[in-house]
């Protein structure tokens, strides 16, 4: 059958919830997605100009469309989910990893084991979890072990052994860490009431267990066991304080799974929290890396269907930083305050902190993949056409008005190229004027760079706001750079960003980065230029000193400076020390001019 034209293609799409496939020339499949209304979503990719380029080059390679039909977006998503993960197609993020993740096992036995597991074997025993982490499951364990005697033994505990004598009590059992079953010293009742109240601790839930221990614990008192009743209460303490540590909300939210998101162009950050009675039972972050130019709203969906599945989630009730569409039976809240919305702001910090971490792992492991991130971000941040991988920052340096300097201070990739900083002395411009200055400056730099062929910036940063970026502009405009070049002006008091020919100027975040990197131009750029002024201030008094000397002129001053390094070492010099230099009249005049 001959190739179906993709116009025709999208014509005969349904209006319908589904779930659509693109396929190559090779008919291998490219995409999978999910779409309210199918002939919509489809037919977007072909009416649009795509910014993100893996995207345009997908929509290139789209020679077949396929779709499935299903009766609500709901269902669309679960489909969406499963078909990823069977084909695993090019540009869809892949949320499934190999991982395998600890659970608690309460053995199937007549007086049941419990211990970690990372292997699921179905003979009727209970699986708790999966955990993110072994220290989670062993802290559990710990607590678990602390108040109530279990065997750890794997002995076949059977009626007919047991009363046959066939095991003799162990070293747990004297040292009270188990209550010896095996000889019949506990009964299978008590046994299993221990494991039911375990059962409620794993989950998140203490009340129980608290009241059946001080229950214990009054009985003992009672009855003139203080000791005793000392040890039950002990055990209340551990187990208050354990539930004191992990509930981080109101008790009653239970039963609550928890999802956040952050992103940036590359990757998204998913976090998840399962509450049980107010405490904190699962957490875990999952790194998504982008294929194409997913939003958040796209993403979330995928990662929540994926998590719940991965950790076995039976909860009825999702808390969400935004709307999405998931399965009919669960109910969503989008919290807007009180204690729902902490605890979504706590899943957020998680979110946001894993990135963080993330980053600085990839900043030692894979510095490419740390500048070219950040280089994205900025891109988007600032508005830019282009990735800023190099990136010059000027500054203006005066003392009421005397010796005007100006410095540039040159970045690549994020980074300072201190080889190629360059100094300027204000040639053109009589007293402290900043913007005749920046006019000045820029227009020597970027005249220079073209007379030399050498490359140009791909953003240029003005230290100061509108008056000093439109001076900064006019330059430009005469060298034919504006358009060629991109440019902003970073305002100092409330670090205001200015676009040319834009009044109302961008705040971003405090804690960009982006807006890091251009505070470190800014900060970089009067840190050498506030040198260099410095150091022209110093040369300038010093000379003064000497050249107030009757006969001595700038050029023999400069000449006693490059053999003394120093006016006070030219003070202390003998007529002989000086008389090589200078001669022997000028040598009396320095001499006796400072030995008076």
């Amino acid at each position: 059958m001959p190739q179906v034209p993709i116009e025709i293609q999208l014509s005969t799409l349904p209006d319908n919830p589904g779930v659509y496939q693109f396929y190559d020339v090779d008919d291998i499949i490219l995409y999978v997605g999910k779409a309210k209304n199918l002939k919509k979503r489809v037919a977007s990719y072909f009416n649009k100009n795509h910014e993100y380029g893996k995207t345009r080059v997908m929509v290139k390679k789209i020679r077949a469309i396929k779709h499935i039909v299903v009766p609500t977006e709901s269902d669309a998503l679960l489909l969406e989910n499963n078909l990823i993960k069977k084909y695993r197609p090019r540009y869809n993020v892949l949320l499934k990893d190999d991982k395998s993740y600890p659970w608690i096992c309460i053995k199937n036995e007549r007086f049941p084991r419990i211990f970690p597991t990372r292997k699921l074997i179905k003979d009727g025993s209970e699986y708790f979890g999966p955990y993110t982490s072994m220290k989670t499951v062993r802290t559990l364990l710990d607590l678990v072990r602390n108040i109530y005697p279990l065997r750890t033994c794997n002995y076949d505990l059977s009626q007919e052994k047991i009363t046959a004598g066939k095991y003799k009590a162990c070293l747990e059992y004297h040292l009270g860490n188990c209550k010896a079953p095996c000889v019949g010293l506990q009964e299978a009742e008590e046994y299993h009431k221990q494991i039911a109240d375990i059962r409620e601790i794993i989950k998140g839930n203490f009340k129980s267990s608290i009241q059946y221990l001080k229950e214990q614990m009054k009985a003992l008192a009672d009855e003139m066991k203080f000791e005793e009743a000392q040890q039950i209460k002990e055990k209340v303490v551990i187990l208050e304080n354990y539930q004191a540590k992990s509930t981080i909300v109101n008790p009653k939210i239970n039963n609550v799974d928890v999802f956040s998101i952050i992103s940036d162009d590359a990757f998204a950050y998913v976090n998840f929290l399962q509450l049980s009675h107010g405490s904190i039972v699962r957490s875990h972050t999952m790194e998504i890396k982008k294929k194409l130019d997913e939003k958040d709203e796209d993403l979330l969906p995928l990662a929540i269907v994926e998590i719940r599945q991965r950790f076995d989630s039976l909860s009825k009730e999702l808390y969400l930083p935004f709307k999405v569409t998931v399965e009919p039976h669960l109910k969503v809240t989008v919290p807007q305050l009180g204690d729902k919305k902490k605890i979504v702001e706590f899943s957020q910090r998680n979110a946001r902190f894993f990135r963080q971490e993330r980053f600085k792992q990839i900043k030692i492991i894979d510095p490419d993949r740390h500048t070219n991130r950040i280089m994205g971000q900025m891109k988007i941040d600032l508005r830019l056409s282009t990735e800023p991988r190099h990136i010059e920052c000027f500054d203006n340096s005066n003392m009421q008005g005397s010796n005007p300097v100006a410095a540039c201070v040159v970045f690549k990739n994020g980074k300072p190229s201190k080889k190629e900083y360059r100094h300027y002395n204000i040639k053109t411009v009589e007293g402290p004027d900043d913007f005749a200055s920046m006019e000045e400056v820029v227009f020597r730099r970027y005249k220079r760079l073209i007379e030399e062929a050498a490359p140009l910036p791909q953003l240029v940063v003005i230290d100061g706001g509108k008056g000093q970026l439109s001076s900064a502009l006019k330059s430009l405009d005469v060298l034919g750079l504006r358009g060629k070049i991109a440019i902003i002006g970073i305002a100092k008091r409330l670090e205001e960003i200015y676009f040319p020919e834009d009044p109302i100027p961008l705040y971003l975040d405090k804690k960009s980065e982006s807006l890091k990197i251009v505070q470190q131009l800014r900060n970089e750029a009067h840190r050498f230029g506030i040198t260099f002024h410095r150091n022209k201030r110093s040369k300038a008094a010093i000379n003064s000193e000497l050249v107030q000397i009757d006969g001595i002129g700038e050029k023999t001053a400069q000449e006693l400076l490059k053999r003394f390094k120093s006016v006070k070492r030219i003070k202390g010099a003998t007529i002989e020390d000086l008389t090589p230099v200078v001669g022997m009249s000028k040598a009396k005049k320095i001499y006796e001019t400072f030995h008076r």
